[in-house]
C-alpha cells in the first residue's frame, strides 16, 4: 500500500497540501456546473508533486498550478509568494530609508450586492486610492506602500464587504509639525471620504505598525502578512450550502476579472523593479520564497514524487 504524502516546515508543521487540493477539487466541480470554460483542466491543478530532499526538507521543483483567480491551492501558493517578495521589499526600503516608519490602513466602503455592484465598487476603490495617495497632506511624507484589495462575504443579507489594507511607509517628519504634517483618523476619514466622493463616512483604521515588535497585534510581521493574504478566504466559497456558494463563485469570478490584488507604490515599486521580483498573478507558483539551494544541489538531490488520489482524496507517494 502507497505512503499518504506529508510535507513539514522546519517547525514540524504540517503544509496544507491536501486541504488545498480537496478545496480545488471542489472549485473544479462548482465552475464545472457553472459552464466554465477549461473547468476540468482545474482538476488538475497540482495533480503531480516532485521534490528534491535536501536536509529533510522537501523543496517542490516541478508542477502545473492552474492559476485560476479562485483557486485554494493557487492563492495558498500566492500568498507565500506575496509575504515572501513584501519581506524583501520591506527589508531593503528600512535600509534605503533607515529612519522611515510604517503605518497600516484600512479603507472601507459600503457593502455591494451582487456581481454588477461588486464589479463596478472594485473599481471605485482603486480610483479613490490613487487619488488619496496623491493628495498634498499625504504624498508629503509618503515614501512607499502595498496596497491589497480583501473581499468578505455577509451571510446575513448576502452582500460582499470589499476593502482595502495599506502597508504604508512614510518619513519620520509624519509624526512631527503638529497637524501640518501627522494626519489623526478622522483626518484620514474625511480624505477617504473626499477620494470616494460620497455622502457617508467610510470606515477608516490607522495604527502606527512597530517595526521592532517581531510578532502579534501592532507589529511589522502581521502588517505585512494581513497585506499579503488571500483576497477571498475559501471558507468564503467553501461553505456546506451548495447553491449559495454556486452564486457566490459566479459572483466573484464576474466582478475580480481584470482586477489586482494587490499594487505597489512609490519606493516599494521602484525595489520590487530593482529586485526582478516576478509579478505574482501571472508568475512562477512552484518557487515561491527565497531560493536557498543552487541548481546544482536541488540536481543532486534525491527526488520525492506525491500523486493526488482522487478518490481516495489524498496525495500518495509514488
Amino acid at each position: 500500500m502507497s505512503e499518504i504524502f506529508r510535507d513539514k516546515t522546519k517547525n514540524g508543521k504540517v503544509r496544507p497540501w491536501r486541504e488545498r487540493k480537496i478545496e480545488n477539487v471542489r472549485y473544479a466541480e462548482y465552475l464545472s456546473i457553472l459552464e466554465f470554460k477549461r473547468a476540468h483542466d482545474i482538476r488538475g491543478c497540482g495533480e503531480t508533486l516532485r521534490f528534491r530532499k535536501i536536509n529533510n526538507q522537501l523543496k517542490l521543483y516541478q508542477t502545473w498550478f492552474c492559476q485560476k483567480r479562485l483557486c485554494p491551492l493557487c492563492n495558498w501558493r500566492k500568498s507565500m509568494k506575496n509575504s515572501s517578495q513584501l519581506k524583501q521589499i520591506i527589508a531593503e526600503a528600512v535600509s534605503r530609508q533607515p529612519k522611515g516608519r510604517f503605518l497600516f490602513l484600512t479603507l472601507t466602503v459600503k457593502n455591494a450586492y451582487g456581481a454588477e455592484e461588486l464589479r463596478s465598487s472594485l473599481r471605485v476603490l482603486t480610483k479613490a486610492f490613487n487619488k488619496l495617495t496623491r493628495y498634498k497632506k499625504v504624498t508629503k511624507n509618503l515614501l512607499g506602500y502595498l496596497r491589497s484589495t480583501e473581499i468578505t462575504v455577509n451571510d446575513e443579507d448576502r452582500s460582499y464587504n470589499q476593502h482595502l489594507h495599506v502597508l504604508l511607509f512614510v518619513k519620520s517628519s509624519y509624526f512631527t509639525g503638529n497637524n501640518t504634517n501627522y494626519i489623526k483618523q478622522a483626518e484620514w476619514t474625511k480624505l477617504w471620504q473626499r477620494a470616494l466622493k460620497v455622502d457617508y463616512e467610510p470606515v477608516v483604521h490607522v495604527e502606527i505598525v512597530k517595526a521592532n515588535k517581531r510578532k502579534g497585534t501592532g507589529s511589522l510581521q502581521a502588517s505585512a502578512e494581513e497585506t499579503a493574504k488571500y483576497e477571498v478566504k475559501s471558507s468564503d466559497y467553501m461553505t456546506a450550502d451548495d447553491d449559495r456558494n454556486l452564486e457566490v463563485i459566479n459572483d466573484l469570478e464576474y466582478a475580480l476579472a481584470g482586477t489586482r490584488q494587490i499594487s505597489y507604490g512609490g519606493l516599494f515599486k521602484q525595489i520590487k523593479q530593482d529586485l526582478k521580483l516576478e509579478d505574482v498573478d501571472k508568475g512562477d507558483l512552484v518557487h515561491v520564497g527565497n531560493e536557498e539551494y543552487s541548481k546544482e544541489q536541488m540536481e543532486a538531490a534525491e527526488e520525492v514524487v506525491a500523486k493526488w488520489d482522487f478518490k481516495k482524496q489524498n496525495y500518495f507517494m509514488w
